[in-house]
């Protein structure tokens, strides 16, 4: 079965089943997932730093490469660093140094 098509049979069937029934259910995908083995993360592939690169810039090739990364939870320290440079005028490339610092922590603690 697809799975787009599961999907949207489960789906079908969630919505239609009373609200103890679907805790059930999210109970015990909550347990198969907790079951699997997780893969190992993919490799990241750095993209170079192009010359005078902007800080939004930096954050879209970052996010490209590492792809893997939940950027949710990185949103908190992109966000204080880029009103840092926006407000209060820190220098691009060293915000991007801390950008990619940041990016390379994330990935090593998933990997880890």
């Amino acid at each position: 079965m697809a799975l787009l098509e599961a999907q949207r049979r489960l789906e079908s069937i969630f919505t239609q089943l009373p609200p103890q029934h679907r805790e059930t259910i999210l109970s015990f995908a909550e347990f198969l997932f907790a079951q699997t083995t997780p893969e190992s993360p993919a490799k990241p592939q750095i993209k170079p730093r192009p010359p005078n690169e902007s800080v939004i810039s930096a954050i879209k090739r970052l996010s490209q490469s590492y792809p893997m990364l939940d950027k949710a939870k990185m949103l908190d320290e992109t966000s204080n660093l880029m009103t840092e440079h926006i407000l209060k005028g820190r220098d691009s490339v060293e915000i991007i140094d801390e950008l990619e610092a940041i990016f390379l922590r994330h990935y090593k603690e998933k990997i880890t």
